[in-house]
């Protein structure tokens, strides 16, 4: 399956991460209970991206993928036991995804979006409980797949 990740439970903004840095993600969490399907379920409410890549985050994303994500997911449209990661930056929010990646039990169980592809998968995605900073890696890396220079 895939994943997916704005300001924190005081107004303020956070951010997981630039381009243009080697920051540390960073997400408020907040005691509020109202979804945003745009967001998904989880604490990243603000994922900043930057227009050119992070290629020290991207290498490491890269790392993680061969490690924890290859097992399921292609590169490529096609889907394996997970869908494949091609588009997915087009299709989705960056704060949806990091949602996905550090909290997909949730994910599965109230969002539409993942709902729909676990009926086209048939697996749950396993909570591969990656650290935050992880995730953000992941997600740069995807942005790469997607073609962002």
């Amino acid at each position: 399956m895939l994943l997916y990740a704005c300001g924190g439970a005081n107004g303020e903004n956070t951010s997981a991460g630039d381009a243009g840095n080697n920051d540390a993600a960073s997400a408020t969490e907040t005691s509020t209970t109202s979804y945003d399907p745009e967001r998904g379920e989880g604490k990243f409410k603000n994922v900043e991206v930057s227009d050119k890549l992070n290629t020290t985050m991207v290498d490491a994303g890269e790392k993680i993928y061969g490690v924890k994500c290859s097992a399921c997911h292609k590169l490529t449209e096609e889907k394996l036991v997970g869908p494949g990661w091609k588009g997915v930056t087009s299709r989705h929010r960056p704060e949806w995804i990091m949602n996905f990646i550090t909290n997909p039990d949730a994910m599965l169980d109230k969002d539409p979006k993942a709902q729909a592809m676990l009926e086209i998968c048939m697996v749950r995605m396993p909570n591969q409980n990656l650290k935050d900073d992880d995730a953000r890696n992941v997600l740069e890396f995807m942005r790469k797949n997607d073609g962002v220079k």
